[in-house]
């Protein structure tokens, strides 16, 4: 386990544990167009011995317009049962980069009820660079059963957004870049309005980690101060489409903040509203 996070393993450890019985390995990559990477392709080309592929939009809800929205439990049952993995196992979820949609798997693990789920520490990108073990071999996977326990009170929707934000009730932390947080840079969806919701505050992917790993307990909670976050107050979470916004979940868990919740709906949804209130500039 690494020392600063209950979340995050290391790859001495699962390098350890590759092939025990009960643990799952789950790669959740995905990436922004941007990024210009394909997931999928990257997966089938090399990947650690026994992972799977959780394809994070087909693992979505099927009946939402919106991108990545969480799907109910029996969706997400049925998916990741289909992929072999029992709530009763160790899952072990990594990405490339080490710390972008990774988080999202997790938090999507934990909201339906499992607790044994931890993120790989550097990523499949560093995995590959200290040359541990990858394989191009499909994943022989057994169906199994998947009991989702959903936690619903862990998910925001768009009405109580609309209040939390009209009563400051609630702190709200965005993770996307501060150019987009501030209006400055477009969205990369069409029709999606550039700025942010009142009172929100800014706490960029990119300012959680380093090197693919999240930060060190002390550095975390000054960024997270430092935007503006009290720890000892509520606290939603929010980015581009409800990917990112994982990884300040991430970080407030790991620093002990336990009363924080996800806008699934996030920016996409909220900014391609037209009665929506959104402000421009850095708060």
């Amino acid at each position: 386990m690494a020392q600063d996070s209950p979340f995050i393993v290391d790859a001495d450890w699962l390098q350890k544990r590759l092939g025990e019985p009960g643990l799952t390995i789950v790669d959740a990559s995905w990436y922004l167009p941007a990024q210009k990477r394909d997931a999928r392709a990257e997966y089938d080309a090399t990947h650690i011995p026994g992972a799977r592929f959780l394809d994070q939009d087909a693992v979505s809800d099927p009946d939402s317009t919106l991108p990545h929205t969480l799907a109910s439990p029996q969706h997400f049952a049925q998916y990741v049962g289909a992929m072999g993995v029992s709530a009763d196992d160790t899952i072990v979820v990594y990405d490339g980069p080490g710390l972008f949609s990774a988080p999202r798997a997790w938090w999507m693990f934990r909201v339906m009820g499992v607790f044994q789920v931890y993120i790989l520490n550097g990523g499949f990108d560093r995995w590959k660079a200290e040359e541990r073990p990858v394989t191009a071999e499909p994943t022989k996977i057994a169906p199994s059963v998947f009991y989702a326990d959903f936690d619903k009170d862990r998910v925001v929707g768009l009405d109580e957004m609309r209040r939390i934000v009209g009563s400051q009730e609630s702190q709200i932390a965005d993770a996307r870049s501060a150019g987009r947080f501030a209006g400055i840079d477009p969205e990369p969806r069409q029709g999606v309005r550039s700025g942010h919701m009142p009172g929100a505050h800014n706490v960029p992917i990119t300012a959680l980690a380093e090197n693919g790993e999240l930060l060190p307990k002390d550095r975390l909670r000054k960024v997270i101060e430092d935007a503006g976050i009290d720890l000892s107050k509520p606290v939603v979470t929010s980015c581009g489409s409800g990917i990112t916004a994982a990884a300040i979940t991430l970080a407030l868990e790991t620093l002990g903040h336990t009363d924080n919740r996800l806008y699934d709906g996030s920016w996409t949804e909220w900014g391609s509203l037209s009665d929506t209130p959104v402000v421009t500039g850095k708060e």
